[in-house]
């Protein structure tokens, strides 16, 4: 205690884990001795038989090649952000309806009273839900996509790489305030497109597998392309839950030929049963340039621990292909990312600020706010298996319980009958907009945008999901 901040933060670095857990956290990290494992994505809530891509992340934060030689860094990267999408714009600044409250909602019970069977299939009530979906979930990453833009006109690669990492610890600013809810899961061929002129970016996404659960995506701008497939797997300890994303978001920037690709981070949502839900992320991000080795950047999401009250801390470097720190990044990931030192950095990125009673609005950003709005214009190019034509979905939104949980369990039903009827006549279900690449990740198919202008949605037969 009596060490500066920076000496205390090595210091943790050090010292193993076993030997400064107290006794409370011992009993909150191993509350059940048993793991659970849940299936994250899975609208009919059925749980995957394949484990193997569950593993564990890192604690250590340890930066074997860190330089601290950053006499030469230079101070010349700008700062985006507040992205003008606040008071200036002429979308929805609130929801139809607030959240509902769901203090009187015991998980505790409905864990309790099924306890021994398989969690992945017991039920949760519609009030846990936030009326977002996850495939507009993945769209939420593109919320400070000008870091994108700003990369793409940025002609040294270190730097390009600097506004890479912001933008992918960006993705995450959006969970701060949703611990209390999760998004709707996507039914097998469900979609969602979100074009934004102000932005400069096309995004489309469709679930293409139901077993295992996995959701894909692809946006495009003059600027940059962006893509990636995600799987998840829930890991219940009692107290918290794990979700242990699988899967490589990419991005390309054309006017440089570079492929950027980096993994996502552990989540953990904690005081599942009990107390204010809180989220953290923990682990490493590596993003590398699939097409040019001259840089390389670590980040480390640096989980939290009793002795250290800077929860959401991330640390990280560009470094050279020799290992030599060019760039040093440090901030959190809620709030903003400065580069350079402690006292001398420029911020890169900084979080837009909250919508007025975003407590109301599952706490949802003011770009989460627009992502389901639907207006007469919009409705007319869509294919009916837009996440926005979604009942139970928009029944929750609307503020309407008992008819949210009614859809919902329509739907799923729904989706076991369409299931069934492909394994008795020996079919498998074919994505309409995406294909498997060499590498078993799920590309565009390149057809999405080209139907919506010719012939259009609505003269084409699209399948009835609800």
């Amino acid at each position: 205690q009596e060490n500066s901040r920076e000496e205390s933060r090595g210091l943790v670095h050090q010292v193993s884990n076993e030997s400064r857990l107290s006794i409370a956290d011992s009993l909150t990290e191993f509350f059940d001795a048993q793991e659970v494992l849940l299936s994250a994505s899975s609208s009919e809530n059925e749980v995957s038989d394949d484990d193997s891509y569950v593993s564990d992340i890192s604690d250590n934060v340890s930066e074997d090649n860190l330089s601290n030689d950053m006499e030469n860094e230079r101070q010349t990267l700008d700062c985006v952000s507040e992205s003008g999408i606040g008071c200036n714009s002429k979308r929805r600044t609130c929801l139809p309806a607030p959240c509902p409250n769901t203090s009187n909602i015991s998980l505790w019970n409905i864990l309790r009273n099924n306890i021994g069977k398989d969690l992945s299939k017991v039920a949760m009530p519609v009030e846990l839900n936030e009326p977002l979906n996850t495939l507009q979930r993945l769209c939420e990453e593109l919320e400070y996509s000008e870091l994108l833009d700003k990369a793409a006109h940025t002609p040294n690669p270190f730097e390009r790489m600097v506004y890479i990492a912001a933008f992918a610890v960006s993705a995450y600013a959006s969970s701060y305030y949703r611990a209390g809810s999760k998004p709707f899961n996507p039914v097998l061929g469900e979609t969602y497109e979100c074009i934004r002129e102000d932005k400069g970016f096309q995004f489309f996404a469709e679930q293409v597998s139901h077993h295992p659960p996995i959701s894909a995506c692809h946006a495009e701008s003059v600027n940059f392309a962006f893509w990636q497939d995600v799987r998840w797997k829930n890991k219940f300890w009692g107290k918290s839950m794990e979700i242990v994303p699988v899967g490589t978001t990419h991005v390309t920037l054309p006017a440089f030929k570079d492929h950027f690709a980096w993994n996502k981070v552990t989540s953990c949502i904690h005081n599942i049963l009990s107390g204010q839900r809180w989220i953290e992320h923990y682990g490493e991000i590596i993003i590398k340039n699939l097409n040019d080795d001259t840089c390389h950047c670590k980040l480390t999401f640096i989980k939290a621990k009793y002795w250290n009250p800077n929860a959401h801390e991330i640390e990280g470097s560009v470094m050279d292909k020799g290992g030599k720190v060019v760039h040093r990044l440090f901030g959190k990931w809620h709030e903003s990312l400065y580069c350079g030192t402690t006292s001398s950095s420029n911020c890169i990125w900084r979080a837009n600020p909250m919508p007025k009673d975003y407590e109301q609005w599952y706490g949802f950003t003011q770009f989460a706010l627009e992502l389901n709005e639907l207006d007469l214009q919009t409705r007319s190019l869509l294919p009916s298996t837009d996440t926005r034509f979604r009942p139970d979905q928009r029944f929750l939104e609307e503020g309407n319980i008992e008819g949210a949980e009614m859809q919902k369990q329509r739907i799923e039903q729904l989706q076991r009958e369409r299931r069934k009827v492909l394994e008795e006549n020996n079919l498998e279900h074919q994505p309409r907009f995406f294909r498997k690449s060499n590498d078993d990740s799920w590309v565009s198919n390149g057809t999405y945008m080209d139907l919506r202008k010719e012939p259009g949605f609505s003269k084409l037969d699209n399948p009835v999901l609800w």
